[in-house]
């Protein structure tokens, strides 16, 4: 199973961004589909999740502009990115979590920049 992102990019403050992680196959019994980023010199952080009754969860830098969806038929994760601000700026990854098995994407790069 491959987990491919897109969506990325150079961005300026306040712009938007809808980043996109579609499955290469199907993935049977899905738990939680999650976005995380990674800034240059820092750890790996979850930004937001989403589980399979549709709960979701944002950290709180995020709250209110970032949002997140899925397409259970498709195999979809979808990140919206509002507001953006330099400080967003990262790599960011796609999580899968199915059952006891983990996939992760390639990740796409982020940039808010003027």
């Amino acid at each position: 199973v491959q987990l491919v992102e897109s969506g990325g990019g150079l961005v300026q403050p306040g712009g938007s961004l809808r980043l996109s992680c579609a499955a290469s196959t199907t993935i049977g019994d899905i738990n939680v589909m999650a976005w995380y980023r990674q800034a240059p010199g820092k750890q790996r952080e979850l930004v937001a999740t989403i589980n399979s009754s549709g709960g979701t969860y944002y950290t709180t830098s995020v709250k209110g502009r970032f949002t997140i969806s899925r397409d259970n038929a498709k195999n979809t994760v979808h990140l919206q990115m509002n507001s953006l601000e330099p400080e967003d700026t990262a790599v960011y990854y796609c999580k899968v979590v199915a059952r006891t098995m983990h996939y992760w994407g390639q990740g796409t790069q982020v940039t808010v920049s003027s």
